[in-house]
């Protein structure tokens, strides 16, 4: 196989041999350098690679060139590799233009130019393009395929599962040829989808979760049987916990039962994380930070359902669905919240089908030329207000407040009132779904006057509940289902019933010793990206500190 390429486009020719010379210095034994004098040459380069079938793991643009600028080209590059990673190339003065193309093109990085020494400016940048692109980049999607029906709640289940979980497949509708052809090879009919094939044949008629899982190779079955800790839930206090314990040399295992990344990791952009400056999408975040768990020896296991957890002794026994079990020193529950069903006729029903709970980015492409419709006023909902205003026609943001101030960050707020395809309708409700196969209609009800508009998709960010009904009566518990921790579990300074300890709880554990909480699920939590990682990593030092006094 011919070595991946790395594609530079400078108009200015001393500009262009400079960093096609500092990249050939830094990665010309692994990569190959190619250079380009304007987009159009570029982009012609591009297709010749394309054709060739060679894999184009960066692009570096420069922000000014004539004919085509920069965010153009990147646009059209995206259409041909949209698995390279991609930088734009940018003066001092040029900064703003290039932060706002990350909102047009999902750049990962900008340069300012000059880079020197390219050691501090230019390779940390590069380095980190290419590792993303070897986790996420140009694999064979042709391996796994999937077909299915576009309303088909199933099979939209299976399709975010996959996308999720960052694993590539080829989409086949069922009403298509060569999905027909596919079906007969497998012995299968238009009545078992989705229908999951996977590169050696295997074919898995309406799967699940943990069968995805295991036919596509993510990890569902634990290593050990006893860890030094456990962590339950994969978003970002699960993930720093995982992190910072597996760094700090603890046994870790980190359970999630479907995708890493939480609510967080359907973010189309996090713009307030302290780091990037340049905004970071959920997925990416939470996939480097699943990397680096990894990385530092944690294991992680998808897929896997936990329906108890309960103290044996000085073990922490942890449940799974399937009826097995792992035992710990400690436990950290950072299980997060779920979107709260929206409660108006035909939702339910119509569910997966135009109706969607988060983000659900896989129907980014079916919302082009279409008006959606979002629900909520939090910055998620904003995040993907934002989003699918590059796909759709218009986006309509409904809130029942008077206004998003109360509860969105001003910059999103900033940034909706800039882009002329959203709008906000306060005091506005939904009454109703219509819809036979998919969702066609929506009944609102705006400052008590009702209004049926015509929409094929709904996306719901509404209000954040607790997962934590399988707990029992096991966790104490505040009256919405938050898991009470530290000195909230102190009734007129008295401890817990039933503690067993001469010590008061610690500040992030529960009122069962060595289980700690971090993150939304925990009762007067902070509910931002930023405090959930600090709590997971405070966890972990509790941890330790629990573990001392054993």
């Amino acid at each position: 196989m011919s070595q991946p390429i790395l594609l530079t486009v400078d108009d200015d020719p001393a500009v262009s041999r400079s960093v096609a010379r500092d990249l050939r210095r830094r990665y010309g034994k692994d990569y190959r350098v190619i250079r380009a004098d304007s987009g159009a040459d570029a982009l012609d380069a591009l297709r010749e690679i394309k054709l060739r079938g060679d894999a184009v793991a960066a692009i570096l643009a420069d922000y000014r060139m004539p004919q085509m600028d920069g965010i153009s080209f990147l646009e059209q590059a995206m259409d041909l590799f949209p698995h390279a990673r991609r930088a734009l190339l940018t003066a001092y003065a040029d900064t703003d233009a290039a932060i706002q193309a990350i909102n047009v093109v999902d750049v990962d990085h900008y340069l300012l130019k000059p880079w020197d020494p390219p050691e501090e400016k230019l390779y940390p940048v590069v380095d980190s393009l290419v590792e993303t692109w070897r986790e996420l980049g140009d694999r064979a999607v042709g391996d796994i395929k999937v077909v299915g029906h576009r309303w088909s709640s199933p099979s939209y289940q299976v399709r975010d599962f996959l996308a999720r979980n960052s694993v590539p497949y080829r989409w086949y509708s069922v009403d298509d040829a060569e999905a027909c052809r596919l079906l007969e090879a497998a012995g299968a009919t238009a009545a078992d989808i989705p229908v999951l094939i996977t590169a050696d044949g295997t074919v898995l008629r309406q799967p699940d979760g943990a069968q995805i899982a295991d036919a596509v190779g993510l990890s569902t079955r634990p290593a050990q049987e006893f860890y030094d800790l456990v962590v339950i839930g994969g978003g970002p206090a699960g993930l720093g916990a995982a992190v910072y314990g597996a760094s700090e040399g603890l046994r870790t295992v980190l359970v999630e039962r479907k995708a890493t990344g939480g609510q967080a990791g359907q973010s189309s952009r996090i713009e307030n994380y302290l780091g990037f400056p340049d905004g970071v999408s959920g997925a990416q975040l939470t996939d480097r930070a699943r990397r680096q768990a990894q990385k530092f020896g944690a294991e992680v296991l998808t897929a896997r359902d936990v329906v108890g957890l309960e103290a044996r002794g000085s073990a922490r026994v942890i449940t799974f669905g399937d009826g097995s079990e792992i035992a710990a020193h400690s436990v950290v529950l950072a299980s997060g919240v779920a979107y709260r069903a929206l409660e108006a006729d035909g939702v339910a029903e119509l569910t997966g089908r135009g109706v969607f709970y988060g983000s659900a980015a896989t129907e980014a492409p079916e919302c082009h030329g279409e008006h959606v419709y979002i629900v909520g006023g939090a910055n998620s909902a904003g995040q993907a207000a934002v989003f699918f205003s590059k796909h759709a026609s218009a986006v309509t943001i409904l809130i029942r407040g008077e206004s998003l101030e109360a509860s969105m960050s001003h910059y999103l707020i900033e940034q909706i009132a800039a882009i002329g395809n959203i709008r906000v309708r306060t005091g506005t409700t939904v009454l109703k779904a219509h819809g036979a196969e998919h969702l066609e209609a929506l009944t609102l009800c705006e400052n008590g006057v009702t209004e049926t508009v015509e929409t094929g998709h709904l996306f719901i960010f509404i209000g954040a509940a607790p997962r934590t009904d399988w707990l029992g009566d096991g966790l104490l518990r505040d009256a919405h289902g938050f898991v009470r921790t530290g000195p909230d579990l102190l009734a007129e300074g008295r401890r817990p019933p039933g503690w067993p300890l001469d010590r008061d709880p610690h500040y992030l554990e529960s009122s069962i010793p060595g289980v700690f909480v971090a993150g939304d699920v925990r009762a007067q939590s902070v509910k931002r990206v930023a405090s959930a990682v600090g709590e997971g990593a405070m966890a972990v030092t509790l941890v330790h500190r629990y573990l001392e006094e054993q």
